[in-house]
């Protein structure tokens, strides 16, 4: 089906709303769940999503596809998400009992966790990193966006998105190895 966007992104152009329902039924829930790791919660994930979906269509006839829909719709969601989180106040982190519940609809690095407890651990400290290694994270390991498509969202060089990935993943072994 992802070898259709293409195809659906031009017809959604045209205002076919078949092709635009099939654009979003394939990418509200990739959206939604990027969201909601960064978010905490399921109200606020919920809107970020319905905004990013709204801007999507809003600026749909300006897809030129230079890049994927995929890096396309996950760079407006990145800024959407910025926007959000320059208008609140995000100083807390998630608690304990809101991990516990937080169940990965979708492939993510921690599915071949062996305990449930590391993952809960992983993605506690995940959480607490700074904002720009977070969001790569999020970008690359959780949505499985490739490096080029992340550093496009991200309106960065490759080589310095490999950075703050390496870095992010030598204090999270480094976290998780005083834990232990």
């Amino acid at each position: 089906m992802i070898d259709q966007v293409p195809a659906l992104c031009e017809r959604a152009k045209t205002g076919e709303t078949t092709a635009a329902s099939e654009l979003i039924s394939l990418f509200y829930e990739k959206i939604y769940f990027y969201f909601r790791r960064l978010c905490g919660n399921d109200e606020d994930a919920a809107d970020l999503t319905q905004k990013t979906f709204l801007k999507v269509w809003s600026g749909l006839p300006a897809f030129q596809g230079r890049s994927s829909f995929a890096t396309w719709i996950h760079g407006i969601g990145h800024h959407v998400y910025v926007d959000w989180r320059r208008r609140k106040d995000l100083s807390a982190f998630q608690a304990d009992s809101w991990w516990e519940t937080c169940v990965a609809d979708g492939p993510s690095p921690f599915e071949t966790a062996a305990e449930q407890d590391t993952a809960r651990q992983l993605y506690a400290l995940v959480q607490q990193l700074e904002e720009s290694a977070r969001e790569a994270v999020h970008l690359h390991y959780y949505q499985g966006l490739t490096l080029q498509e992340t550093a496009e969202v991200l309106n960065l060089p490759i080589s310095t998105l490999k950075y703050r990935l390496r870095e992010a993943l030598n204090l999270l072994r480094a976290r998780t190895a005083s834990t232990r």
